[in-house]
């Protein structure tokens, strides 16, 4: 690996690193900042996808947040991240603990992370983010959010 890749690398794991920092300290901003402004992400609520200002929408994700209440902790796990010139991914696992309001027990899950990233203006940024769980096959569809690493 060059040291240009090695830095490349290092600079895409920190978006990891700031999303997951958005969280612990409910900054909306500091999310979104991660994304190009023609973003499309696949996250676990409806819709199917969200593109462009959607995707990036400070106030919507503030009203997301506040449907806890105590820490949102998020932890990437098992990221392979490769790059090519200007363009790279990362996939791995990602595991998500809150406690939303009126349901005092909480919970912790973790989903399939995949990020598809540009550098523009010598910056790292999500051009596309896909979370997903899967879910049980055996005619009941539930979510199989009862699976760990």
């Amino acid at each position: 690996m060059t040291h240009t890749l090695v830095q490349d690398e290092a600079a895409i794991r920190e978006t990891f690193t700031e999303h997951e920092e958005g969280m612990r300290l409910r900054d909306p901003a500091r999310i979104a900042a991660r994304y190009a402004d023609d973003v499309v992400t696949c996250t676990l609520a409806p819709p199917l996808r969200n593109s462009g200002p959607d995707a990036r929408d400070v106030e919507a994700l503030a009203g997301w947040m506040a449907g806890f209440t105590g820490p949102i902790t998020l932890e990437h796990r098992d990221l392979t991240v490769v790059v090519s010139g200007d363009v790279a991914f990362a996939h791995g696992l990602a595991r998500l603990s809150a406690v939303p309001v009126g349901y005092p027990e909480g919970f912790s899950m973790w989903m399939r992370t995949t990020v598809g990233l540009q550098r523009r203006d010598g910056r790292w940024l999500v051009t596309h983010a896909h979370d997903s769980v899967p879910f049980h096959m055996d005619g009941s569809f539930l979510a199989a959010t009862d699976l760990e690493p």
